[in-house]
């Protein structure tokens, strides 16, 4: 199903929409929130521009993936593929293509979250080589809306 798959930098005038749409009908496993907001990715892309990809079939988004890079540590945010067209590549296809840029800038290790309850996504990075790490993560909002 990668036939025709053309994989490029996110372009946030023209895919905003588009990915944002992909990430809220991803099911469970990606919770768009505040810094998924257009402003708040414009402040990313200043960061990591070339970390933040799409996957197009026909000039339509099928699939995005958002990594970061601090200079030390890599991290992956929001893998997302439209349902019609996983499990034919696509996701491996961002993710190879994400993981050779983060090397490219001579990251030595990455991360990714994944929820307790997306089982699907878990054995696709397990089988990829990614190892379950057992961490609590914790969050707070440092800039609340008012």
């Amino acid at each position: 199903m990668t036939q025709g798959l053309n994989i490029r930098r996110f372009d946030l005038s023209k895919d905003y929409t588009a990915v944002r749409e992909l990430w809220k009908g991803a099911g469970p496993g990606i919770q768009v929130r505040r810094s998924d907001e257009k402003e708040e990715i414009a402040k990313k892309l200043q960061r990591d521009p070339d970390l933040f990809l799409v996957a197009e079939n026909n000039r339509q988004i099928i699939g995005a993936v958002l990594g970061g890079f601090d200079g030390r540590r890599g991290m992956i945010y929001h893998l997302a593929v439209r349902e019609e067209y996983r499990n034919g590549g696509i996701g491996i296809a961002l993710m190879e293509a994400l993981e050779e840029r983060l090397r490219g800038k001579g990251c030595l290790r990455s991360y990714l979250l994944v929820t307790a309850e997306n089982n699907e996504a878990m054995k696709f990075y397990e089988k990829r080589g990614w190892q379950r790490l057992e961490l609590y993560v914790y969050g707070k909002d440092l800039i609340t809306k008012e």
